[in-house]
């Protein structure tokens, strides 16, 4: 009996609400930080050098999906226009950047709302609360991400305003305290694009879009253009509150720098922090999930993870098996790093992307191939430029799954053989 498939249910503010959820979550709260370490005051060239890169990498998933509307984002596309090696490095990639930036999610979540001493047992707990959440069904997930894109939008205009209402921030966008290298700028550029990544999961939804031809293209442009506005408030904000310095010292940036204006506005923020956090987990879940499934229905991970609940629609298996893997991370690892090494995948994910969409041509193609140039070539500086050990780790991790689909094909190939 074949399994049931994906019901295309979501519809364009469905697949933006998607979108901005993960790409308007923990992100956009902490990752200023050490953004602001890396560059200095160059931060702001940092977020146009991401955001340049990220416009190629969203024209490149848009010109992917309107031709190829499946489950599994660039895995998919790969496969499709390159070959399954590529769509491999692609699918692999994904998931394990994504599943760092699962717990890293769940972790920052916790970090806002838990007594010290509970963060993991919290963390745990929004892991396992999501997942369910997700296992109810996609539109329930997108529901429920709508209602936190709404409340953190709200929460990061109180918190330019109280920026931007400082009294005594004259002169703090031009301060250099760090030297502003081109090393530290394109450091930045590469975590701060850690935030930018989240529309990636509308590309992984494409048998669950109506339309998707259409939708997701414009899903896609969509999201990046309201994310960038307010990437480029939020960021112009903390510095005039802050400066520089002030923003790299601050362990939450973002409230810090909303209560130099207005000083109730703290509180306000943090619940938004948290709530931005699950408004990310729970897509990532998501996406994440679709692609494992997309994966293992081709035989890159196990097969039984490629099947889909009789009722709810969704890849329950490769969701419960992302659950349990983030619930370890969680409660085992300390993952300071993970931005790094999360960034590390995903930008090797849109390598694949642009490669790819630069294969296109015809009717296929909507943008021009400069910007699969830029995107691609763009990815790998910024991933070479991340600090060394999440380069290490992300190459060593990329590698096990390498020798992983080796021997699978090796054993494959053994069995098949006539005896």
């Amino acid at each position: 009996m074949a399994s049931p498939a994906l019901e295309r249910r979501l519809g364009l503010g469905d697949a933006v609400a998607l979108g901005l959820g993960s790409m308007i979550g923990a992100g956009v709260f902490a990752v200023w930080a050490p953004a602001a370490h890396a560059a200095g005051s160059a931060l702001l060239v940092g977020l146009g050098i991401a955001a340049t890169v990220a416009f190629a990498n969203a024209t490149a998933s848009a010109q992917l999906a309107a031709v190829h509307p499946t489950s599994g984002g660039t895995y998919a596309y790969g496969r499709a226009e390159l070959g399954p090696w590529w769509g491999f490095l692609a699918g692999w990639s994904f998931v394990i950047g994504k599943t760092a930036s699962c717990a890293a999610m769940a972790m920052t979540f916790a970090a806002y709302v838990a007594p010290p001493g509970a963060e993991r047992v919290v963390a745990i707990i929004a892991v396992l609360a999501l997942t369910a959440t997700n296992l109810l069904g996609v539109t329930r997930t997108a529901l429920l991400t709508r209602v936190v894109v709404v409340v953190v939008l709200i929460g990061l205009a109180v918190a330019v305003g109280g920026a931007l209402a400082a009294p005594d921030a004259e002169g703090r966008l031009t301060g250099i305290p760090y030297g502003g290298d081109l090393y530290g700028v394109l450091q930045s550029a590469g975590l701060l694009f850690f935030a930018f990544a989240g529309y990636a999961r509308i590309a992984t939804l494409g048998e669950e879009v109506r339309d998707p031809q259409r939708t997701i293209p414009r899903a896609i442009i969509v999201t990046f253009a309201v994310a960038i506005v307010v990437y480029v408030a939020v960021g112009v904000g903390v510095l005039h509150a802050l400066g520089p310095d002030g923003a790299a010292s601050s362990a939450d940036p973002v409230a810090t720098a909303a209560t130099t204006g207005w000083p109730w506005a703290g509180p306000i923020v943090r619940v938004v922090a948290a709530a931005a956090s699950l408004g990310a987990l729970l897509a990532l879940i998501a996406g994440i999930g679709r692609t494992s499934f997309a994966m293992a229905r081709e035989g890159d991970l196990p097969r039984a993870l490629a099947v889909v609940h009789p009722t709810r629609h969704v890849p329950h298996r490769a969701e419960l098996a992302l659950a349990v893997v983030v619930v370890a991370l969680v409660a085992t690892i300390d993952l300071r790093g993970a931005i790094g090494f999360s960034s590390f995948g995903v930008l090797l994910y849109y390598v694949v992307a642009n490669v790819a969409a630069w294969r296109q041509h015809g009717e296929a193609r909507r943008y021009p191939r400069a910007l699969q140039v830029i995107g691609a070539a763009g990815c790998l500086v910024l991933a070479c430029t991340l600090p060394w050990p999440s380069v290490a780790i992300g190459a060593a991790t990329v590698a096990i799954g390498i020798v992983y689909r080796i021997v699978r094909l090796r054993i494959g190939d053994h069995r098949n053989c006539p005896r």
